[in-house]
């Protein structure tokens, strides 16, 4: 099936290119959490894929724009969570740090609320059993990564 990402800041207009698509795998993502919301609430998409990079930490939280609210909805509507291979292989290492921790943290709700994740990746080839090692030493659980597929 031909994959779609679809990266809006407009509402609209995601809303018209993700019709434009239906029959693909759509992948939306956005950096403003409450388009992300917005779209996982009332348009069908099948992978959500979270931009980790640019956020602000809070003193005692971490920032990754996913939580258990979102979970929730994701499950119901049985969306994948999306973790972008390329902005963590491209990232500095302070922030590759910072973006791997935030990870970690969807990893743990993904968990908690059964939800499937995905790395996805536009420039760059891995081996599934690269991907495997990763999300085990990330914290994934192994009924996570059995569904790990090529990217």
């Amino acid at each position: 099936m031909q994959q779609i990402i679809i990266s809006e800041t407009d509402f609209q207009k995601a809303r018209k290119l993700i019709k434009e698509n239906k029959g693909k795998e759509i992948v939306f993502s956005s950096s403003d959490d409450e388009l992300n919301r917005k779209i996982l609430e009332k348009e069908n998409i099948d992978i959500l894929l979270l931009v980790l990079s640019n956020r602000k930490d809070r003193m005692k939280q971490r920032d990754s724009g996913f939580n258990h609210v979102l979970a929730k909805i994701a499950k119901s509507k049985k969306v994948t969570i999306g973790i972008n291979l390329d902005e963590i292989l491209k990232a500095e290492k302070s922030d590759k740090v910072e973006i791997l921790a935030r990870v970690r943290q969807n990893i743990k709700l993904c968990n908690k609320n059964k939800l499937k994740m995905e790395f996805l990746s536009q420039k760059n080839e891995k081996d599934k059993h690269d991907l495997k090692s990763l999300g085990l030493s990330l914290g994934m659980p192994t009924w996570m990564t059995k569904e790990i597929i090529n990217c």
